[in-house]
């Protein structure tokens, strides 16, 4: 046992000792490192007063990780006491040796200067050096403090942003785990008051006001000002702020955890996406790039035990996230409620008047949460105001954004650019928007003079715009100028866009209409929600009344083609499913409801086919109900309501004429449910919804319409499950709807009684039922639907009267053997036309195998049946295969996927694939059937009397011995077309082997799985072979093997030829990449080649239809 260590050694964990340490968690392997994490749980090893490190946090931890959590909860003396302990108890002799040797060195090398040296942060003892590095800190904060721009009612602005430098002291203190962390984020939206709050914790530091006992040395890193820095090193870098030019780097380096780093403005800095493949530098005088500098104290490299506080945009987290070890998030969001109530009211002067408009302006959600930034809250109040005073009794009104940008811009730029002369003002302010463009395209927000000038934006209009509060001066950087709020910038850019002019504002002879066209691709395409504001502003700027508004002010001609322009590049969405590719419909939907045109909108939704949208508030469900009925073409539509729609009671009959609709987001909903009516809409995903029984009512009151052409509806997971009765009516009343599922929802004896009576009814032409759980991947959360026995003994009754019922799962239910006995009751008769029956993850017993062994013989039409997921096991799967082979078992496609099978089983399935006449679709994914067993499967697949058209291996274990009896098979059975043997450990000489028999002329395989199968570039060459002979193969996936760059050019040598057959090649992203611009090229010329990064070859491990040919 461990006894309890002091805290008061003097080893500490300089730069040093910490390598030391950090090579010995390195050297351990994953199971020492394993045992090590354990070991720090054990209850002997925790102190007085201590607190255990949550396993959690230890679980995910890689040594440098842990070294930092270890420096978060423990001193450094006792770091080391616990380290050695372990390493004991591993026994690590040799390591322990080292340690014992290590910590000898330091104490000793310590014990003379303790006397005299200074203990860090002691008040009243601090070095002169050190008080200089304060003041010159405290005169630095002080004067970019003094250069931020405060418009109108500054005061007011200045306390509401201070009461947040209250959270200074929680800020960086411990978190709710109790720990202190070392990585600290304040995120937000622009102006919200980040770089604010960060340079008043630099400045309560100078002043001594907060952080005495915790920080020796408080730095500030201005990533605007650095990020144009010539290389340098971590040291030379801390310098700058250095009163003589010479900082004591030996100090940091010997007390890192007594150091907080504040980054600012991280978005600024430009990562190349190659940095994060750089080697790892812990080295205080290399010199490098700034942006590397950065990157290893972000990834706790350089001084792994300092505290850093990064402030950074939302987002742009994306990529920090990644960086980032163990980080804290706290998010800014800038004015309260509360505060843009008291600021409307201040600003107005009139507390009726100002509740008025803010009521208005709440009703634009976007709008309403911009002004939580203080000076967007600045901006739409003069323009409000500006409004009024040209117009005392217009009523305020709810405005979009950009309407009231618009508004705000035109009213300041005839006061801005009055010293120009008339000839310069429009140049002048085309010049300004070509800036704000270029800037979002380069990520510079702040501009050097240089900039300016290489623009001609001429002096006088620059300090029009810094009174007015447009643009500010940037105090810790000479001359340099920024937009005060980065929606000015957004805004003037989106301005450049719709500008009459050809030239682009990235020079090098791009176009407006190419960088727009990127710019529309990377924000819906993309998902990269930097565009965001700024497309809502471009879409906002095609209302004629507001071009001709900006014309008259700037004195620009607005270019006539932008409409055009964008029904050109909305062409495009007639390709946008919205399963293959990410597009965001909801921002499309947001930006078409900005332009409050609606003949625009109905020409650019023509071209619309299917969407996915989710309505998470008023401002979704306002712009879907804008837009949706305006989609005459929409076909697939997916629909996610996260709550309730609050509505109006509705006492009145919806199939009345007349009746009258008195709430605002009732009629909301009715319009969005009006796009079923459209005669093209086939398909309707409600999963993951949470409606109300009228909203519900509403929905199926329209799936009744005559006019609704649905087919298939789906209903997974809606909440309550009641409302789901309102369903019966529909089967009754549309003979359209064929495919019906409520898979994920707990029905219960109600619902489940009254939907499967529905099922005898001569109108209901129900074909296709789902009433499972089970999501599409092995390791989905599984739930029961609560089928109880008697709903089941009700569903089976049904059956034997339905005369449409196709398909039907019941997966994830528990059935007993007398329920799945029943089943031969409705399955044994003519009437019953089931054809395909799921029952996937049921809990199937031996018994119950026996029992669905009958129902194979005696019922007359089931040709495909999924028993996945259940522990069916080498017994069970003895007298399936018995009726397999039966002359009147008709069965098609059968998935055992994951049902615990073995060698043995193969032996059963190898016979009954001979002696079937109909089998040609067999799944055994996911079990340990090694190469003994597939050999047995090979036995039959030799045999050209085996029917298998396709057969799924992947995950069952098999090695390159297998990849040979499949070779063989293959060589002397051309029935098999697909074959997949993905996640297997086959690698290089597994896949030789069967490229071997992809070159024969018999083999007339054309589907080829190889995902996760351990390969290398050196399979390349027999794969290359294999396409360049291959009359056959058109699909082939190699996604998840590290082929390298050598391998795919090795591939693509056979791929660009004419003769060879491929159509589809699945491959890693990074890998895709390198041949990507070759791809496009061979397109050009008609080749249908498709390499995708995605997986295409279908698993359907969750029924029975997933083995395609």
């Amino acid at each position: 046992m461990l006894g309890p260590m002091s805290s008061s050694g003097s080893i500490s964990v300089h730069d040093g000792s910490y390598e030391k340490l950090l090579s010995c968690l390195m050297g351990l392997d994953q199971y020492q490192l394993e045992e090590f994490k354990l070991g720090l749980q054990a209850p002997q090893l925790l102190l007085e007063n201590s607190r255990p490190i949550p396993w959690a946090s230890l679980k995910a931890a890689g040594p440098a990780d842990l070294l930092c959590l270890l420096s978060e909860y423990l001193t450094a003396r006792q770091i080391w006491d616990v380290t050695l302990h372990i390493f004991e108890n591993m026994q690590l002799t040799s390591l322990c040796k080292e340690m014992r040797a290590k910590t000898n060195e330091f104490t000793q090398a310590q014990e003379p200067h303790n006397a005299d040296q200074e203990r860090p942060g002691t008040p009243g003892e601090e070095a002169a050096h050190r008080r200089r590095y304060r003041e010159r800190m405290k005169a630095k904060i002080l004067a970019m403090w003094d250069s931020v721009s405060w418009p109108e009612d500054h005061i007011y602005l200045c306390n509401v942003t201070a009461k947040e430098h209250e959270e200074l002291r929680r800020l960086l203190g411990p978190n709710r785990a109790g720990a202190q962390p070392r990585t600290i984020v304040l995120e937000g939206g622009a102006g919200v008051g980040k770089s604010t709050l960060a340079m008043k914790a630099v400045l309560h530091w100078a002043e001594g006001v907060l952080f005495q006992d915790r920080f020796s040395y408080v730095f500030f890193i201005s990533c605007h000002k650095v990020k144009e820095m010539a290389d340098t090193t971590l040291a030379g870098l801390l310098s700058q702020d250095w009163p003589d030019s010479q900082a004591p780097t030996e100090e940091f380096m010997g007390h890192p955890e007594r150091l907080l780093f504040v980054i600012d403005g991280f978005e600024e800095m430009v990562l190349s996406p190659d940095l994060d493949n750089s080697p790892p530098c812990s080295d205080w005088y290399r010199q490098l790039p700034v942006a590397r500098i950065l990157l290893h104290l972000l990834k706790k490299e350089l001084a792994p035990t300092a505290t850093l506080l990064v402030t950074a945009r939302d987002y742009g987290n994306g990529r920090l996230k990644g960086l980032l070890l163990n980080p804290w998030f706290v998010l800014l969001s800038g004015f309260t409620e509360g505060d843009r109530e008291e600021y409307f009211t201040r600003f107005f002067g009139d507390y009726d008047q100002a509740t008025k408009i803010l009521r208005k302006i709440r009703k634009m959600e976007s709008l309403f949460r911009s002004c939580s930034a203080p000076l967007v809250c600045w901006a739409v109040c003069s323009c409000l105001k500006r409004r009024m005073v040209r117009s005392p009794y217009s009523r305020p009104g709810a405005e979009a954004a950009t309407s009231l940008y618009t508004r705000f811009f035109s009213g300041l730029s005839s006061a801005a650019a009055a010293s120009a002369s008339g000839q310069s003002r429009p140049g002048q302010w085309r010049a300004l928007c070509s800036l704000a463009a270029q800037g979002m395209w380069l990520s510079h927000f702040t501009f050097p003079k240089e900039d300016v000038e290489r623009w001609h934006l001429e002096a006088p209009l620059v300090e029009s715009l810094l009174r007015r509060n447009i643009l500010r001066k940037v105090g810790d950087c000479e001359d340099c100028v920024a937009f005060t709020h980065h929606s000015f910038q957004e805004f003037l850019g989106a301005v450049f866009y719709v500008l009459r002019g050809a030239r682009g504002s990235l020079g090098g002879g791009s176009t407006r209409h190419q960088e727009m066209r990127a710019l529309l691709s990377d924000a819906f395409l993309n998902t990269n929600v930097y565009w965001n504001q700024m497309v809502l502003f471009l879409f906002g700027l095609v209302r004629r009344d507001l071009a001709r508004e900006l014309e008259d002010a700037l004195r620009c001609e607005v270019s006539r083609r932008v409409r055009d322009e964008l029904l050109d590049w909305a062409e495009d969405l007639e390709g946008c499913s919205a399963v293959s590719v990410r597009f965001e419909f909801l921002l499309l939907f947001q930006c078409l409801h900005e332009t409050q045109d609606e003949d625009f909108v109905r020409q650019i939704l023509s071209r619309l086919l299917e969407a996915d949208l989710d309505i998470r508030g008023s401002l979704q469900l306002r712009v879907s109900s804008f837009c949706l009925k305006h989609c005459q073409k929409l076909s697939k539509l997916r629909l996610s309501v996260s709550s309730p729609i609050p509505q109006t009671e509705l006492t009145f009959d919806l199939e009345t004429p007349g009746a009258k609709v008195v709430d605002l987001r009732t009629r909301q909903w009715q319009d969005i449910c009006s796009v079923l009516r459209n005669g093209n809409m086939r398909e309707l995903d409600l999963s993951d919804s949470k409606l109300n029984a009228s909203s519900m009512k509403r929905l199926c009151y329209e799936l009744r319409n005559p006019r609704c052409r649905l087919q298939k509806l789906t209903c997974r997971s809606v909440s309550p499950v009641r409302v789901l009765k309102e369903l019966v009516l529909v089967l009754h009343g549309n003979h359209r709807l064929t495919h019906l599922d409520l898979s994920c929802n707990n029905l219960g004896i109600t619902v489940s009684a009254m939907i499967f009576r529905t099922l005898r009814h001569s109108a209901c032409n129900l074909q296709y039922l789902w009433s499972d759980c089970l999501t599409r991947g092995l390791l989905g959360r599984l739930e029961s639907c609560g089928l109880t026995a008697w709903a089941c003994h009700q569903l089976f009754a049904e059956l034997g009267e339905n005369s449409s019922l196709r398909f039907l799962s019941l997966g994830d239910n528990n059935l007993s053997n007398t329920e799945v006995k029943r089943l031969q009751g409705p399955f044994g008769t003519s009437r019953c036309p089931l054809k395909e029956l799921s029952l996937e993850k049921c809990n199937l017993s031996v018994a119950s195998c026996r029992d669905l062994a009958l129902l194979l013989t005696s019922a007359q039409g089931v040709t495909r049946l999924c028993l996945g997921l259940n522990p069916l096991q080498d017994d069970g799967v003895e007298p399936l295969c018995g009726s397999l082979a039966h002359p009147d078992c008709v069965l098609e496609r059968l998935v055992l996927s994951c049902c615990r099978l073995g060698a043995p089983s193969c032996g059963h399935l190898s016979d009954a694939l001979l002696r079937s006449r109909t089998l040609t679709h067999l799944s055994l994914r996911r079990n340990e059937l090694g190469d003994a067993g597939v050999a047995r499967l090979c036995a039959a697949l030799r045999r050209p009397r085996c029917r298998l058209r396709s057969l799924d291996l992947s995950a069952c274990s098999l090695t390159a011995e297998g990849c040979q009896e499949l070779a063989d098979a293959l060589k002397r059975n051309p029935n098999v077309k697909t074959l997949d043997i993905g996640e297997n450990d086959v690698q290089d000489d597994g896949v030789k082997r069967l490229c071997e028999v992809l070159k024969c002329s018999n083999c007339t395989l054309s589907t080829l799985g190889l995902e996760r199968c351990n390969l290398t570039r050196g399979c390349c060459q027999h794969l290359s072979s294999a396409l360049g002979s291959s009359k056959s193969l058109v699909n082939l996936d190699l996604s998840g093997n590290d082929l390298g760059p050598e391998g795919v050019s090795t591939l693509w040598k056979s791929l660009e030829k004419p003769t060879c057959t491929l159509r589809k090649l699945r491959l890693e992203e990074d890998l895709y990449s390198i041949v990507k611009a070759e791809l496009e090229k061979l397109q050009e010329k008609g080749s249908s080649l498709r390499i995708k990064c995605r997986r295409w070859i279908v698993r359907e491990d969750r029924c029975c239809l997933g083995l395609q040919d």
